[in-house]
């Protein structure tokens, strides 16, 4: 019946569909020649940009044996604190709570509190405070820390401390607003964890 209807159309219609549409035709990459030319003559003289890939090694494979040592990256938007610093152990301040790792620790991403980070090297313990951030364990024995801010416990002010917590702690009881008291609030949570810090 289709065929039927079609032979009653007219003429152009009708062969229409016999047209060859361009999804039909081969793709043939043709170089136009004289464009190239011309471009070369025209075309900047620099390198193309670089992008995150260029700055970034290749990370070693995943080791059959568990190594003696973990590698630690420890950056912060302005600075490197630790660049493949090996160590025995860090312990991160994770939401889900304190965490330790050690070599050959389990691929795990973990958000980071207010808290107290702990680079173990031998017998000595470098501690920071960072406010917030990112832990990458990777299954090589690498951790890579992302901290938003970051800084030596052993420069932290104790008067300034609770003279901040002071302050935040009478701005919730004054706030008006629900973004007063959500940033009073994050305020007393960070001083209270820097108290903690230098307390405990």
């Amino acid at each position: 019946m289709l065929r039927r209807a079609l032979g009653l159309l007219p003429g152009p219609i009708a062969g229409a569909r016999a047209r060859s549409f361009s999804t039909d035709l081969p793709a043939v990459h043709t170089a136009d020649a004289t464009f190239m030319e011309a471009w070369n003559k025209v075309m900047p003289n620099m390198d193309p940009p670089k992008t995150p890939l260029s700055f970034m090694h290749p990370r070693p494979p995943t080791p059959s044996s568990i190594p003696p040592k973990l590698t630690v990256n420890f950056v912060l938007p302005y600075a490197s604190e630790l660049s493949t610093k090996e160590v025995d152990m860090v312990i991160v301040p994770a939401t889900t709570g304190q965490m330790g790792v050690l070599p050959g620790h389990v691929a795990t991403i973990a958000e980071l509190k207010p808290g107290v980070l702990s680079v173990h090297e031998g017998s000595e313990t470098t501690k920071y405070f960072v406010s917030s951030g990112f832990v990458f364990i990777h299954a090589n024995s690498f951790a890579d820390i992302i901290a938003v801010e970051a800084v030596p416990l052993d420069r932290i002010d104790a008067n300034l401390v609770q003279k901040g917590l002071a302050d935040f702690t009478q701005k919730l009881s004054s706030a008006t607003t629900e973004l007063e008291k959500a940033e009073a609030q994050i305020g007393i949570d960070v001083h209270s964890a820097l108290n903690s810090a230098l307390t405990g």
